[in-house]
């Protein structure tokens, strides 16, 4: 008989919904390559935001690198000889300790390569110091058996019980006896499948239901708290505000702000810092050649126009320093090159006050 933490889908289902959103919101990102302030669109620029492979599309690309990240605590990525970027479903990583890593059978669908990859030649990412997966695993089999316990006891609480009494009926006779077992699981199928059901009474036979209505106990929403509990355990795990996953709109600006900051941005410092290992050499990073990825934000450039104003007309930023914070790509026009002070914001005469 299947265990009661293993009837259910839960942890499947809540690692789903937490994977599935960071997958969702980091696809959105925009991966730029820049030499200095100026942007480069080469073949890299396309092959990250939109097409890596002949097989997958950029926003499919990154939610499958983030779901094996998360889920599997780390993701290999190859460049093929034709410049894809393909994702390892399968390899096996050699460790040293002084010299490069190795990575053997390395696998993507049906395709198993017969090289070995040097760590300079791959992109590897890593998601945590211990696996996810086992920690999600450990939780789950408290809450699985608790789970499956309250499911268990819906069912019995609600289940019809019932007796018959048979009268003169002759335990040798086998035919009879059939017959009259037939009837019943006829009965029983009746009484389970269809809301009104009529029973025949007969002679020597008698149907009585003992079924008591449900009184105190545990609820359905019983159940759902314990869904919730660890769905919430999940979200916290991989840095996601319960909240969010919810849908809960109070204080969604700030838990939405916190689930960027400590989530995706961490996420996309590990993108970041391993793109620029593996695509730049030392000295063309230390020149100025990076990768700069531009993720989603839940502002438009309309909710800061006022603090855009005020910075710019204060002189704290120039025009370019600004368009680059909301996204934008620089513009020709030398006029965003000045720092500008306007009348509100001018010196005033030493001692005196500004008329």
């Amino acid at each position: 008989m299947e265990s009661t933490s293993e009837r259910i889908h839960m942890k499947r289902l809540a690692i789903q919904i937490c994977v599935n959103l960071i997958g969702r919101t980091i696809s959105q990102s925009e991966f730029r390559i820049k030499d200095g302030k100026k942007l480069i669109k080469d073949e890299l620029y396309y092959r990250l935001n939109v097409r890596p492979n002949k097989n997958m599309s950029a926003a499919r690309f990154w939610q499958t690198v983030i779901y094996k990240l998360i889920h599997d605590n780390e993701c290999l990525i190859i460049k093929s000889d034709n410049d894809d970027l393909l994702i390892a479903d399968d390899f096996y990583r050699e460790e040293y300790g002084l010299v490069e890593d190795t990575f053997k059978s390395v696998t993507i669908k049906n395709f198993t390569y017969q090289r070995i990859f040097l760590m300079c030649d791959v992109i590897y990412l890593e998601y945590d110091n211990e696996n996810l997966a086992k920690l999600l695993n450990s939780l789950y089999s408290d809450y699985g058996q608790l789970f499956g316990r309250l499911l268990e006891y819906q069912k019995f609480k609600n289940q019809i019980r019932a007796t018959v009494d048979m009268e003169n009926v002759n335990p040798k006779d086998k035919e009879n006896q059939e017959k009259l077992q037939n009837f019943i699981n006829r009965m029983y199928q009746s009484v389970k499948e269809k809301t009104f059901s009529i029973i025949p009474q007969q002679k020597g036979f008698k149907y009585e239901e003992h079924s008591k209505p449900s009184g105190s106990g545990q609820t359905i929403d019983d159940i759902n708290k314990i869904t919730n509990g660890f769905l919430d355990q999940v979200a916290k795990a991989v840095g996601i505000p319960p909240s969010l996953v919810h849908g809960e709109m109070a204080d969604v600006e700030k838990h939405t702000r916190n689930f960027m900051t400590f989530c995706i941005d961490s996420l996309l410092k590990k993108i970041k810092d391993e793109f620029d290992g593996k695509f730049f050499s030392k000295q063309e990073y230390l020149s100025g050649k990076r990768m700069d990825i531009r993720r989603i934000t839940y502002r438009n450039m309309f909710d800061v126009a006022t603090a855009v104003d005020k910075l710019r007309s204060s002189g704290v930023a120039n025009g370019h320093e600004l368009r680059d914070e909301l996204g934008m790509e620089e513009s020709d026009d030398p006029i965003h090159e000045k720092y500008v002070i306007t009348k509100n914001y001018s010196e005033t005469v030493e001692g005196g006050e500004k008329e």
